[in-house]
């Protein structure tokens, strides 16, 4: 009877520990995705923060284009009211599209500033530069560690037994990250068929969200 108390004894150990094990791993893997989201939106809300001092310089050297500095302006305001939960894909979804709008005003913006040289010669627009260009670079970095970082919890929360323990402590998948494909890439601007300027005062700037 001790010997039989003693094997279920140890069995209970055995499978508390192995509990234990793929219950922190679960948990590691799952504050990595939060960690590695936060730096997501760390870049994204840094580009947000560069647009109205760019949209202030653009404004101050081409005035006659504000119908494309109000695009940006009201993107950037879309943009700053979407909270996420990452583990919601629809969630997830609207996030993507308010950033690819802003993405989408932004490369507007940036072909139409190419037709003003004086412009371009502005220290402060080219510090601008600089930052945007710099931080579209992080966001694709921290975009592609997310990605790696959700399918490494995703993996494991498919895999037996893990999936079991995952289950029962209610871990769930979590969603991709992935760019509106050519967000990033500056259309064709047709001056042709711009839209009539609006006046110079009009134009949102920080502040309006």
């Amino acid at each position: 009877m001790k010997k039989t108390l003693l094997i279920i004894l140890a069995i209970v150990v055995v499978v508390w520990f192995f509990v234990v094990g793929k219950y922190n791993t679960l948990v590691k893997y799952d504050e990595s995705v939060a960690t590695a989201w936060s730096q997501v939106e760390n870049v994204y809300q840094r580009r947000l923060d560069l647009i109205p001092n760019l949209v202030s310089t653009v404004k101050g050297a081409a005035a006659q284009e504000s119908w494309v500095l109000v695009a940006v302006v009201n993107a950037r305001a879309n943009a700053t009211k979407v909270t996420v939960d990452i583990k919601d894909a629809k969630s997830l979804a609207e996030f993507q599209k308010v950033q690819g709008e802003v993405s989408s005003s932004l490369s507007k913006l940036l072909a139409v500033v190419e037709s003003y040289p004086t412009l371009q010669s502005i220290q402060a627009f080219r510090d601008l530069m600089t930052q945007l260009e710099g931080t579209e670079n992080r966001i694709t970095v921290e975009r592609k560690n997310f990605n790696d970082t959700v399918n490494t919890l995703n993996i494991y929360i498919r895999r037996f037994p893990a999936n079991i323990v995952a289950a029962i402590f209610g871990f769930e998948k979590a969603q991709q990250f992935e760019a509106k494909e050519g967000a990033d890439v500056a259309p064709t601007v047709d001056f042709g068929t711009t839209p009539t300027a609006l006046p110079v005062d009009t134009i949102p700037t920080e502040g309006t969200e």
